[in-house]
């Protein structure tokens, strides 16, 4: 079993987007939080202080959660098709990392359309090297999933038993576990993906999350 750590934004952990008052972020703006939920963990785990326009290791507030929002929108604002790709979002916040001077952070999608075991290996091996792992999902055939289609959350954890892993899934200012078969076997031929997020270890200021 493997768990990264989380923080809170108030009380819920990252930030649950059914609180914008923007009604366009509060209904599409999903690719947006997990953007800066990266980027916090990045500047509280990775010393990548940049990335965060406040204090990363203090608590972080909804006030200053929205505030960051404004500056991330215009890199993965919302829009009528969504954020409906990995390529999407690696681009978006790939100029926002651009612009923050940042170049230690590269970025890598991996589409749900691969086989479950190097699905897999993929989640697997970014928790263990302590790296959460922002995942797209589109359409699912699960109604468990209801509330995760055309979405973007996070992947925090994962537990393995004989027959299944279970990953730690972080949306909507709270977490849950499934499985991580069941994610990625969607009943429908698209499916959204992974972004792989890793770092130069030159650049590591601080200790990685064990």
């Amino acid at each position: 079993m493997k768990e990264l750590p989380l923080f809170k934004v108030d009380c819920e952990y990252g930030y649950n987007q059914e609180h914008f008052k923007d009604i366009r972020m509060k209904q599409g703006g999903c690719g947006a939080v997990v953007a800066c939920d990266v980027s916090i963990y990045l500047a509280r785990f990775y010393g990548l202080g940049e990335l965060y326009p406040f204090d990363a290791q203090r608590p972080v507030t909804e006030k200053e959660y929205v505030a960051f929002s404004k500056l991330m929108k215009p890199y993965l604002s919302p829009r009528a098709t969504g954020i409906d790709t990995v390529e999407i979002w690696i681009d978006g916040y790939g100029r926002y990392l651009q612009d923050r001077g940042i170049d230690s952070v590269d970025l890598d999608g991996l589409h749900g359309d691969c086989s479950y075991e190097l699905f897999k290996h993929a989640v697997t091996a970014q928790i263990d090297m302590g790296m959460l792992v922002p995942y797209l999902n589109l359409r699912h055939k699960s109604p468990d999933l209801k509330n995760f289609v055309w979405h973007w959350f996070w992947l925090a954890g994962y537990e393995e038993f004989a027959q299944e892993t279970m990953v730690k899934v972080v949306s909507y200012g709270t977490f849950r576990w499934f499985s991580l078969k069941e994610l990625w076997d969607t009943g429908y031929s698209r499916k959204g993906g992974l972004v792989l997020v890793t770092i130069d270890d030159k650049h590591i200021n601080t200790v990685i999350p064990e």
